[in-house]
């Protein structure tokens, strides 16, 4: 595959300008895009991936949430349980309306490609995949879980889990959620019964991550810290907090030596 990375940013942006920038939650999928793209580019040198190969890692990134904007433009909100898969409505973009042609003009990778965009979000990659696509897969969800951590420490917990701030203080924390975390892997949606619970369950997602690299990226980064600093008024969260934020980095010491 040969990809013009100039003609395919200037795609995404063309695609995006439909859209209201001043609007935060547009602008917040746009430059999250944008970032996720460049750790995809990043974890795919870090395997020492041909140039062809780490281009296609990077259009992944770049074409994974272009279904966000439907999404927000039809629903009002980037919450899936609310709305649509999110990631389906990116396919459905890219290659039941035709979009994918305006960022490449081969089709030989659109297989791969639809399939990293459209399970970039799932919960479990299917078993079936090849080697290949499943690699592919993995990167693009690594990046994606690394910049979500940054996401939620940006953007106000409140807008992100359209809650009030009284409600986020006095959160407690399910105990299925605090039981996934110890059992290091990500949270199950139907676990989520308090807003705390979604700073446990995007927290956890660095338990899933598959590459060297991308735990390299989170530690240097330091928002997974920030994220697991949670603000709260209630006491007992605040003990469950600090003892996961041990566990945290017991696990994260432990898996980048």
């Amino acid at each position: 595959m040969t990809l013009d990375r100039r003609r395919a940013l200037q795609a995404f942006a063309d695609y995006a300008a439909h859209y209201n920038a001043e609007d935060p939650k547009v602008k917040l999928k746009i430059d999250h895009t944008y970032r996720v793209a460049a750790l995809c580019d990043r974890i795919a040198a870090s395997l020492a991936l041909p140039r062809s190969e780490v281009d296609l890692a990077w259009l992944c990134g770049l074409l994974h949430d272009v279904g966000r904007f439907e999404q927000l433009r039809q629903y009002g909100t980037f919450n899936d349980a609310q709305s649509i898969d999110h990631a389906a409505m990116s396919a459905k973009v890219l290659f039941e309306e035709g979009h994918i042609r305006e960022y490449l003009d081969e089709a030989a990778e659109d297989a791969l490609l639809q399939t990293a965009v459209a399970w970039h979000s799932a919960y479990r990659l299917p078993d079936d995949l090849d080697d290949r696509t499943r690699q592919f897969c993995q990167i693009l969800r690594d990046a994606d879980k690394v910049d979500i951590l940054r996401v939620n420490v940006e953007v106000p917990m409140e807008e992100i889990y359209n809650v009030s701030t009284q409600a986020l203080r006095q959160s407690p924390v399910s105990p299925a959620v605090v039981q996934a975390f110890y059992e290091h892997h990500c949270v199950l949606r139907s676990l989520k019964q308090y807003p705390a619970d979604n700073a446990v369950g995007h927290a956890s997602l660095v338990f899933e991550l598959c590459y060297p690299e991308s735990l390299r990226a989170v530690a240097q980064q330091g928002w997974l810290w920030k994220l697991l600093a949670f603000p709260t008024d209630n006491a007992e969260t605040s003990e469950t907090f600090a003892a996961l934020r041990s566990e945290m980095q017991r696990w994260l010491t432990e898996h980048l030596s």
